[in-house]
């Protein structure tokens, strides 16, 4: 079955729950990119929600990496990426790689460093989202590789890689990632992790 992109973003979505903020149900992580450039405009936006993320004693320990397609920083993301992630993602616009600072300003170890950068890359995809834009979050690169080639000192923890674009349609993909692409989504109950014990579901009406 060959879907459009705009297709494949419907059969990605959430059901909608009344209250809940849309780019939040919106949101998907896409494997297929179009050939259109992200605005330094739409950038600008995305990192300004990523500057207001909340984080422990105001550390902001969060620092990305960003390449866009046909320069060396771009290259050298694409190089860090698993073969499997390879396969789609040099079609995205732009690469980034989230880091974050595990030693804070007063020179302790930030607990709170790796949670810190998980919550600005939740507003960052979820700026995205609002703006129309799709992020791919991935774990699959070689983390050694990345900190060798950026130069990037040993206190900072590298996150996830994210590739970031306009959604494209499957059939840039090849068989298996279209299959991926238009699979619907599926969630856990709110009942399998919000406790008001442990492992006895909280009642919610």
């Amino acid at each position: 079955m060959t879907l459009s992109a705009g297709e494949a973003n419907q059969l990605k979505q959430a059901p909608a729950v009344e209250g809940v903020i849309p780019a939040a149900l919106h949101r998907w992580s896409p494997r297929a990119y179009a050939d259109k450039l992200v605005s330094d405009a739409d950038l600008k936006k995305i990192f300004e929600a990523v500057r207001w993320s909340a984080s422990s004693a105001n550390e902001q320990p969060w620092r990305y990496i960003v390449g866009r397609k046909g320069n060396e920083t771009y290259d050298k993301i694409f190089s860090s990426l698993f073969e499997g992630n390879q396969a789609w993602a040099g079609r995205a616009p732009v690469l980034m790689i989230g880091l974050a600072n595990t030693i804070n300003s007063k020179g302790s170890t930030n607990g709170a460093a790796v949670y810190d950068l998980g919550q600005s890359a939740a507003m960052l995809v979820l700026q995205a989202a609002d703006l129309g834009l799709a992020a791919h979050q991935m774990g699959g690169y070689d983390r050694d590789k990345a900190r060798q080639l950026f130069g990037i000192p040993a206190e900072y923890h590298l996150g996830a890689a994210i590739a970031l674009g306009h959604q494209g349609d499957p059939s840039l993909l090849n068989e298996r990632q279209q299959e991926q692409e238009i699979t619907p989504r599926k969630r856990k109950e709110l009942s399998e992790f919000v406790f008001d014990g442990w492992g006895e579901a909280l009642k919610l009406s």
